[in-house]
Formats: C-alpha cells, sequence, structure tokens
C-alpha cells in the first residue's frame, strides 16, 4: 500500500509526561463496559499541549480515541469540569458538526482518581504557532483558510442553543457585566507590584458597556489552534476542540477572544513573541477585515467595537497575568512564565491604545 503523503502532516501524541502517567488497564476495563466492541488493549500516548486539562489518546485495534481528564490537583471542580465539558459537547454534536462524537463520560473516582471522558479522535492538522512543516500554503489558500474558520465561528454563533437544549448551560442575560467584573476581580487578585494596577482600563470597560446584549452560543477559546484541518485539504475543517469554557454569552465578545491572539504580519516584535497561531502568514485576514467580514456575515453593527477589542486584551491579561503570579510566587518554575509580567504591561499599553481610539 502507498502511504499517504498528507499522514505525515497529522497532529500526533508523543510520550507520557513524568507524573502523569496514565492507568490505562483501570481506564480499558470500565472504557469495555461502555463499549464492548473495542479490541485489544490501548495503545497510550499524550499530547503536548494543553497546560490546563491532560489529554491522552488511546488507540484500540478498531478505535481511536481521546481521553481528557483535569490536572493533578484540582481542588475546585468548576474549574475542571468534565461532565459540563462532555454534556455540552454531545448536546451540540447534532446541531454543529465540528464537535467531536462523545463517547462516555466517567464521575467515578476510583477509577484513575479523577472524572473524566472519552471521545473519538478527529485526526487533521492543528495550525499552531506555525504550520507543520512540510506543508506550505500560497496566500489565496491561506484567505480561503482564514474564511473557513471565521465562518465556522460564525455558524457556532448562529446554532439555535434553545432547540439544541442547552438553554441551561449559563444565565445568559448579564453576561457582559459578569465578564468585566469577573475579570476585573481575577485580575487585581493576582496582581504582583511589578505591573499596573489596571484600573483605568476596568473604569472603561465598565462605563462604556453596549447598551445592546446579544446571547448565543459563545467557544471562549476559540483559536486556530483549536482547530482541526483536513491534511488533503488544509482549507478544511474537521473539527474543533476544547470546549471547556464554553457558555451562553455575547458573540461579539467571543470575537474579541479571538482577535486578541490575533498577531498579523505588521504587529511590533513584542506582539509576535507572543504569536500562537499562524495569522502572520500571507493571505491571512488583519484584525480590522476580520471585524469587517463578521459584521457583513452576521448583520452586526457595534455600537463601539473598541469595547469589544479593549476586552478580549484586558481578559489576556488577566489570563497571562494569573499565569505569572504564580511563577511570581514559587508555584512554578516553567522558565517560559518569567516575563510575563512585561507582556501584561503590552496588553494594558494596547488597551489604553484602542481606548484613546474609541469615540
Amino acid at each position: 500500500m502507498t502511504p499517504n503523503p498528507a499522514a505525515r502532516l497529522l497532529d500526533t501524541a508523543g510520550p507520557l509526561r513524568p507524573g502523569e502517567e496514565l492507568d490505562a488497564t483501570a481506564v480499558d476495563g470500565w472504557l469495555k463496559q461502555q463499549r464492548p466492541d473495542l479490541r485489544g488493549l490501548p495503545r497510550v500516548t499524550q499530547y503536548a499541549g494543553g497546560a490546563s486539562n491532560w489529554t491522552y489518546r488511546l488507540e484500540y485495534d478498531n478505535a481511536d480515541l481521546i481521553l481528557r481528564r483535569p490536572p493533578a490537583g484540582t481542588k475546585a471542580k468548576s474549574a475542571h469540569d468534565m461532565g459540563r465539558e462532555y454534556r455540552v459537547q454531545k448536546a451540540l454534536k447534532p446541531v454543529f458538526g465540528y464537535v467531536p462524537a462523545m463517547v462516555a463520560y466517567c464521575e467515578d473516582t476510583s477509577i484513575i482518581g479523577v472524572d473524566f471522558y472519552v471521545m473519538e479522535r478527529v485526526a487533521g492538522i492543528i495550525p499552531r504557532k506555525n504550520l507543520p512543516r512540510g506543508l506550505e500554503l500560497p496566500p489565496a489558500t491561506v484567505r480561503q483558510l482564514c474564511l473557513n474558520v471565521l465562518d465556522a465561528l460564525i455558524e457556532l454563533h448562529q446554532v439555535d442553543y434553545k432547540a439544541a437544549g442547552l438553554a441551561g448551560l449559563s444565565s445568559g442575560t448579564g453576561y457582559t457585566q459578569r465578564q468585566i467584573s469577573g475579570w476585573s476581580k481575577r485580575y487585581t487578585q493576582a496582581r504582583t507590584w511589578n505591573v499596573p494596577s489596571g484600573q483605568r482600563i476596568m473604569q472603561w470597560l465598565e462605563t462604556h458597556q453596549p447598551t445592546q446584549e446579544r446571547i448565543c452560543i459563545t467557544h471562549n477559546d476559540f483559536r486556530f489552534d483549536n482547530v482541526v484541518l483536513d491534511a488533503d485539504d488544509p482549507t478544511r475543517i474537521l473539527g474543533i476542540l476544547d470546549w471547556e469554557l464554553a457558555t451562553l454569552g455575547d458573540p461579539l465578545m467571543d470575537l474579541g477572544n479571538l482577535l486578541a491572539y490575533w498577531v498579523q504580519a505588521d504587529d511590533d516584535f513584542l506582539a509576535q513573541a507572543t504569536r500562537r497561531q499562524p495569522t502572520h502568514l500571507p493571505g491571512m485576514l488583519t484584525r480590522q477585515e476580520v471585524v469587517a467580514y463578521y459584521c457583513e456575515k452576521t448583520g452586526f453593527q457595534p455600537e463601539n467595537w473598541a469595547f469589544y477589542e479593549v476586552y478580549g486584551l484586558f481578559r489576556l491579561s488577566a489570563i497571562a497575568q494569573q499565569i505569572y503570579y504564580r511563577y511570581h510566587h514559587k508555584q512554578t518554575r516553567n522558565p517560559a512564565f518569567k516575563n510575563f509580567w512585561i507582556f501584561v504591561h503590552y496588553l494594558h499599553w494596547r488597551c489604553r491604545r484602542a481606548m484613546r481610539g474609541s469615540r
């Protein structure tokens, strides 16, 4: 059989990280009670990405599955709610085909010490900081990929969440205020001496809330590195991953979150240092073009786009500061976090620049 040359582009798992081993025998015994058709013992590998939840690949003779579990030491179940993540995807799958197919959820913590769920693996390319080596796309193809990713987000925002049985996913109304209050509190609690207070930005967000709030299903971590592409046609989306933060929220705030990570080719060196998706490639839309495309396709006319831009950037600064707080207080020794305080300053500078440019 001639090997498929596109197979080398597929995202793959690697060896288990020390201290994060999985009891494959225990998982296998439980899983075969849910899926008696499974043959053989699973070959277990682990995905390097995902600092939040741990993700494993289980390769059976006749099935290719993914197991997701919370990290060790998790105290607040709400922070890594496997049952919620499983139920959201199971309810969404019939109306939003990009969601992986769910297999089973295990709330019995006696199996591996925590709850977990298993889903079918979506095999494909995950566009991380750079495309896989050997995959070079011309600008026209990159542009089509970009538009297809945005179209998937638009499709998600247009799902009838009530018909999908997801009306109870969250409170919905009042989402904007809850997000501003929540992220302001988290930033303030995680603040260290070497980062700005953020008071001016928090007050600006409070006083510039839009008068109109739309509610839909939001992913809240929608990025290229949570998208799975077809290796034979990299413009075609096969799946969207990581639904841990999905809720009922404002679609334009979801877009603002996406664009906070969007580093384009002409951005400065500090932005380039934070890039984690290939939005710099020739053919990719700029942030301004993304907003224009999204609004044209949805018919939304934001009162003041700067609010959503500032919100996304401030939220990202709070996430970065929470990570840096752990490094600052020696709760982690990961050297990658050492200079996160610099990026907090940078993100706040971006916020203030957007605030000055708003009406």
